[in-house]
C-alpha cells in the first residue's frame, strides 16, 4: 500500500493584524480575499427599521419540493422515468401539496413525465402541480403543451435573471430591455394559458439577492399587474438566493424590505428558494418566514446546484423540535431516505441533521450517560403520569427529537468506543442482555472495555460488550444455591474478585419471558449475593408497580 505524503504548506505565516487582541495569534494568510467584495459593495440593503428579530415561528410556511426539476437537473445522472415517478410518490405520500414537476420545455424525460401525470390518476386531485420555464415564447408554448388537460391546479412558473452582472454578462441588455423581454415573456403566458381551467402565474427574477432593490421590486409590480393578481387567483412571487452571497440577516432584510412595499400584497404569495452556497441555507429560509415569505421551495435532504438547494426536511424538523406541526409526515424517516437516495444516486452523510445514520448517537461518555438517565426519568415519568410514552413531552439531554418520531428504535443511540464511559456501556448490557450493575462494576468493566476499545481501534458493538462481560466475570465458581426473596425463577448465579478487592456477585433470573443479570457488590460472597437480591427484588417491585 503506497503511503500517503503528509501535506506541507510552504507559505510562511503573515504578521498579526494591528488590531488583533494579544490572546488571539492568528495571522494574516496569502488567501486572495481583496479579489472579493461583501455583499453591502455590490448592492443596496435598504431596510434598517426592520421587523423579523422580533417574529417567532409558529405555522410552517407552504413548502414546495423542487426535486424533480432543480434538484434534478444537479443530478450527474438525471432520473429516469420510473426514478421520477418513485419520488413523486414519495413526496406525495408525505403530505406536499405542491410539487415542481419538471421544466418540460428542457428535456423529453421531463416532457414525458408531465404528460404522464395529464394522462393518468397518479397526482391526487388536491396537489397543485408546478412546472417551469425561461421567459422565452418557444419555451412557453412548449411548457402550455404539456400541461393541458391536467386535471390538478397547475402553476406555470416563469423566471428570469435580473441582477446587473447577468444582464450584463449573460442576457446583453439594460434595466429597461430586460423589463421589455419579462413583461413580453407575461404575456405569451397569459395569452397561451388563459383558456386552462385552474391556472395561477410565478415568476422568479433570478439572482434576486443581487438585484437592485428598487428594480425587482418595479419589476415584479409590473408583473401582478399584468396578471392581475387577486386574493382568489393569486401571483406566487419567488425571490430566490440564486447563489447566497451574505449573512442570512441580510436575506431576511431584502425579503422583509419587499413584503413591506410590493403592490397587491394580499395577492402575491411570496415565496423563497435559498441555495447553500455558504452553508446557511436553513438560516435564510427561517429568517425569510420570519420577514414575510409565505412560501419555501428546497429540495428533501437539500441536493441542487452546486452545494445545494435549502433543505427542507431539516427545515420542517427544525419546526417539529419547536412544537410546530411541520404538516408533513416524517415519521419513517429511513424509508425516505432510502427512496431519496436510490433516486438522487447518491448517499445521505452519515451526520446529515435528522436523517443521518448517527445523528441520534452518542460515543462520548458524559453524553452517554446524560441519555441514559434522561432515558429512564422519561420512563419513569410516563408510569407515574400514567401517560404514553410517546405522548409525554420530550426532555432527553442530547437528543432534540425523539427517535422513535422518526421511525427510529433507540439502539443506534448510544454506541461504545475508545471515548465512551460507563454510562454507555451499562445501557447497552442493560438493554441487550437485561444487566443491571452497582456502580463500582460499571466502573470496572468500563475499564475493560476502553483497554480492549484502544487496542482494537475499533468501535466495539453491544454483542461485544456481551462477550467481554462474559469473558471478565462468569467463568468464575457458581455460588451454590440459597433461599431469595425474589418472586423469580433463578437460573445462576456466579461471583468473582474486583479490582478494589470487593466481590461482585451476579444472579441470572427470568420474569416471563424475559432472562435479565443482576449484579451486586460486596465485601465477601454471601454480602455480594445478599445485595444482588435486595437489587433484583426492588427492580421486580418497581415493573409490577408501574403494571
Amino acid at each position: 500500500m503506497t503511503a500517503i505524503p503528509f501535506p506541507t504548506l510552504t507559505t510562511p505565516a503573515g504578521p498579526v493584524p494591528p488590531d488583533a487582541p494579544t490572546w488571539n495569534r492568528q495571522r494574516t494568510s496569502d488567501m486572495p480575499s481583496h479579489r472579493y467584495a461583501s455583499v453591502f459593495d455590490r448592492v443596496e440593503v435598504p431596510l434598517t427599521d426592520r421587523r423579523w428579530p422580533h417574529r417567532r415561528l409558529t405555522a410552517a410556511p407552504l413548502w414546495v419540493p423542487v426535486d424533480l426539476r432543480d434538484g434534478n437537473q444537479a443530478l450527474s445522472e438525471p432520473m429516469d422515468p420510473a426514478r421520477k415517478r418513485r419520488f413523486f410518490e414519495l413526496i406525495v405520500a408525505m403530505g406536499y401539496k405542491e410539487i415542481e414537476v419538471g421544466y418540460p420545455s428542457a428535456s423529453q424525460t421531463d416532457y414525458d413525465f408531465v404528460r404522464l401525470l395529464a394522462a393518468s390518476e397518479l397526482a391526487p386531485t388536491d396537489v397543485t402541480l408546478v412546472v417551469f420555464t425561461a421567459a422565452r415564447r418557444d419555451l412557453i408554448e412548449r411548457t402550455v403543451a404539456a400541461v393541458r388537460g391536467i386535471r390538478n391546479p397547475v402553476v406555470i412558473h416563469v423566471y428570469t435573471a435580473t441582477a446587473p452582472t447577468w444582464r450584463d454578462v449573460v442576457l446583453g441588455r439594460d434595466r429597461a430591455a430586460l423589463k421589455d423581454l419579462i413583461l413580453a415573456a407575461g404575456r405569451d403566458v397569459l395569452a397561451l394559458a388563459r383558456d386552462l381551467p385552474d391556472v395561477r402565474f410565478q415568476f422568479s427574477p433570478e439572482v434576486f439577492t443581487l438585484t437592485e432593490p428598487d428594480y425587482v421590486l418595479e419589476v415584479c409590480d409590473a408583473m401582478t399587474t399584468l396578471w392581475d393578481a387577486a386574493p382568489e387567483r393569486p401571483v406566487t412571487l419567488n425571490l430566490p438566493a440564486t447563489v447566497e452571497i451574505a449573512t442570512p440577516n441580510v436575506y431576511a432584510d431584502q425579503i422583509e424590505y419587499m413584503h413591506r412595499n410590493l403592490a397587491r400584497r394580499d395577492s402575491v404569495i411570496l415565496s423563497v428558494h435559498p441555495h447553500n452556497d455558504r452553508g446557511t441555507g436553513v438560516a435564510c429560509a427561517e429568517l425569510a418566514v420570519l420577514a414575510g415569505a409565505q412560501r419555501v421551495e428546497g429540495c428533501v435532504f437539500g441536493n441542487g446546484e452546486r452545494t445545494g438547494n435549502v433543505d427542507i426536511a431539516t427545515l420542517a424538523l427544525n419546526l417539529h423540535a419547536q412544537g410546530v406541526d411541520p404538516m408533513i409526515d416524517f415519521s419513517d424517516i429511513d424509508e425516505i431516505r432510502r427512496t431519496v437516495e436510490h433516486c438522487n444516486g447518491i448517499p445521505v452523510h452519515p451526520r446529515h441533521p435528522y436523517v443521518g445514520d448517527l445523528v441520534h448517537t452518542a460515543y462520548s461518555g458524559t453524553h452517554q450517560d446524560a441519555i441514559r438517565k434522561g432515558l429512564a426519568a422519561h420512563r419513569r415519568r410516563a408510569a407515574e403520569t400514567e401517560v404514553d410514552e410517546r405522548e409525554l413531552a420530550w426532555r432527553v439531554p442530547y437528543l432534540p427529537v425523539d427517535p422513535a418520531d422518526l421511525g427510529r428504535s433507540y439502539d443506534a443511540v448510544i454506541r461504545v468506543n475508545s471515548q465512551s464511559g460507563k454510562g454507555g456501556i451499562a445501557y447497552l448490557l442493560e438493554t441487550g442482555y437485561g444487566v443491571s450493575l452497582p456502580r463500582r462494576v460499571e466502573i470496572d468493566i468500563a475499564r475493560a472495555v476502553q483497554q480492549r476499545a484502544d487496542d482494537l481501534g475499533a468501535e466495539l458493538s453491544a454483542a461485544d460488550l456481551w462477550a467481554l462481560f462474559q469473558e471478565r466475570y462468569l467463568p468464575a465458581v457458581p455460588l451454590a444455591p440459597t433461599a431469595t426473596r425474589v418472586d423469580v425463577t433463578i437460573l445462576s448465579r456466579h461471583s468473582c474478585p474486583l479490582l478494589d478487592g470487593g466481590i461482585l456477585a451476579l444472579i441470572e433470573y427470568r420474569t416471563g419471558d424475559r432472562v435479565r443479570w443482576v449484579g451486586g457488590r460486596g465485601a465477601d460472597a454471601a454480602a455480594a449475593e445478599a445485595a444482588a437480591v435486595d437489587r433484583a427484588q426492588r427492580m421486580h417491585d418497581d415493573e409490577r408497580d408501574r403494571a
